[in-house]
């Protein structure tokens, strides 16, 4: 596929407004020249998220991701750059411009568009004549029976085709689209006599879109028996092909990328339920029949899968095809133990969120998953099928680091239900190399006396700037507190400002300062003075501790006077300040 031109790719970054294209995944406040938010990308409890609009750039100081506007959409809704670009052009209304296209795939590309305009416009037909069609009331009565809210239709376009044979069929030939371009579109179909025919007909009609949220295909519910299957697809085309399809992808991609994981169900009404119970990083495979093409798209989006499947056979199934197909993915898979004839949408209607919610937080890693599976199918009334069970958990426990708590309780889960000593099924583990250690992340810095007493500082105008400014820089206990300070004091008026990206630890610190400091009221002079007080007594006491280990007699003696000159002046401010 041809390139965008660097003219095309400029103008779209000039015309993004980047500001408001962050406030939709974030709200945002002015803080000096920037504009400040919570991190789209991770949970955070203080913003430590930058805009700079004039730049057109993000910043976290948080999870250190950063970039333009291409790179803020790829992050936020899971696209690739070309996907990026091109939703940025339409949204912004840029012409896009493509470097020594070949006529033969310009010509390829306008009629996919025109396909895609002609999907998009059935879709918006069909959830209009669901919400305002008198044929459509009992469908609506049969969606408001299971629980959906008509904003839960509306966001995931749930709609209704009429039971007569041409309505789409004339619309859209009245609008300009050829009857060829209806069976391309997987709208039309041909009878033996070689007439053309609505495809989908008295059916609510789920629109089947791709991350950027293009209508592809539709899946379709019978409302009346005895008028073909229950459920029908789109046929395969150019455009739809089903093994690659995600119901609900393009609304569960930003929560997703967000949460850093996404839950897969098998049906429509699953994820309608489940986003409207608030588990919005869910999608469907629509079926139990996941293909590795679904894996791919899922990995672009997450990488933890958590699955929860129906409790039957082919279910069980599925996620064990699941754990085979993602092994060479990058994904951390889960599964959740579904009761036994239950799906999601009925745990909900049943028990509400916190049941649905109890599930997900109890799925078990695929290897433990995995394991209780073979014991449950087991053939415990025979020598063989013993056997063969503590086998195939043998082979799956010896993929568990030796050292592991999840190796022991494996054991011990095997050894009780097969009614064996431990010892004989470790025996029968296999030894394994051991995975390499993953080196923990650092913590974020709590929030100490010294975080508060720069906080209070910013917060109180000019008098927090001369008390900054005559606060040494040795009251603070690190070299990146006291970095912070020499940065406040140079950028007091615009924190923000000036930090380099090269230091996250640093940003981290002063967004958090920033955020602090804008919860609270301007403190008096004697105040700010009380709290240099206490972290001058703090410093105090560190070198006494130092100076204790080290023998030193002499500084002892000369910071224990110091620490009474701190305290009498303390007692004197607080006695100002009574």
């Amino acid at each position: 596929m041809a390139l965008f031109t660097k003219d095309s790719i400029e103008r779209v970054r000039e015309a993004v407004d980047m500001v408001e294209l962050v406030s939709a995944k974030t709200d945002l406040r002015r803080a000096g020249s920037r504009w400040v938010g919570l991190c789209p990308f991770h949970d955070e409890r203080t913003p430590s998220f930058s805009v700079n609009p004039e730049d057109k750039l993000y910043y976290c100081f948080g999870c250190q991701k950063g970039g333009d506007a291409i790179g803020f959409l790829q992050e936020v809704e899971g696209l690739d750059f070309q996907e990026a670009i091109e939703t940025l052009a339409e949204r912004y209304n840029v012409r896009l411009e493509r470097e020594d296209e070949d006529p033969e795939a310009d010509r390829k590309r306008r009629e996919r568009d025109r396909l895609l305009g002609l999907l998009d416009r059935t879709a918006r037909f069909y959830a209009s004549y669901l919400e305002t069609s008198g044929e459509a009331a009992k469908a609506r009565a049969y969606l408001a029976e299971r629980g959906f809210s008509e904003e839960t239709l509306r966001e995931f376009r749930v709609g209704y085709s009429p039971s007569a044979w041409d309505r789409v069929l004339t619309g859209a030939q009245r609008d300009g689209y050829s009857p060829q371009e209806l069976l391309d579109a997987g709208l039309a179909q041909r009878n033996q006599q070689g007439s053309l025919y609505d495809r989908f007909r008295g059916r609510i009609m789920f629109p089947l879109a791709d991350l950027r949220g293009r209508v592809l295909g539709f899946g379709a519910r019978a409302m009346a028996e005895g008028r073909g299957p229950k459920y029908l697809n789109s046929s395969e085309s150019r455009i739809y092909r089903k093994g690659r399809q995600l119901f609900g992808i393009d609304v569960a991609r930003s929560h997703a990328t967000k949460s850093g994981r996404i839950v897969v169900v098998e049906g429509y009404t699953d994820v309608l339920a489940m986003h409207q119970a608030g588990i919005r990083e869910t999608v469907a495979i629509m079926g139990t029949a996941l293909t590795e093409d679904q894996v791919v798209e899922l990995a672009k989006v997450a990488k933890h899968v958590i699955l929860a499947l129906d409790a039957d056979r082919a279910g069980q199934e599925a996620m064990l095809r699941a754990a085979r197909l993602a092994k060479d993915r990058d994904l951390e898979l889960g599964a959740v133990e579904m009761p036994e004839g239950a799906d999601p949408a009925e745990v909900l209607q049943k028990g509400g969120p916190d049941a649905m919610n109890g599930l997900l937080e109890r799925a078990r890693g695929m290897i433990e998953f995995q394991v209780h599976r073979v014991l449950a199918d087991a053939e415990l009334d025979t020598p063989a099928g013993r056997d063969r069970a503590l086998e195939s958990a043998r082979r799956l426990i010896a993929d568990v680091p030796k050292s592991s708590a999840l190796r022991q309780e494996l054991v011990r889960t095997v050894a009780d239900r097969l009614d064996l000593p431990p010892d004989l099924v470790i025996a029968q583990v296999p030894h394994r190399s051991e995975p390499a250690r993953v080196a923990r992340s650092p913590g974020q810095i709590a929030l100490g006396p010294e975080e508060a007493f720069l906080a209070s500082c910013l917060a109180s105008g000019e008098v927090g700037m001369a008390t900054l400014e005559g606060a040494s820089a040795d009251v603070f206990s690190s070299q990146l507190m006291r970095k912070a300070r020499e940065h406040l004091v140079t950028s007091f008026h615009d924190p923000l400002a000036g930090l380099q990206d090269g230091d996250p630890e640093l940003g981290r610190l002063v967004a958090g300062v920033v955020a602090k400091a804008d919860t609270q009221q301007p403190a008096s002079e004697a105040s700010l003075r009380l709290s240099f007080l206490q972290l001058e007594q703090r410093r105090i006491d560190r070198e006494l501790r130092r100076a204790g280990e080290a023998a030193d007699r002499s500084m002892q003696d000369r910071l224990a006077a110091a620490r009474q000159d701190v305290r009498r002046e303390m007692d004197a401010v607080m006695g100002q300040m009574a």
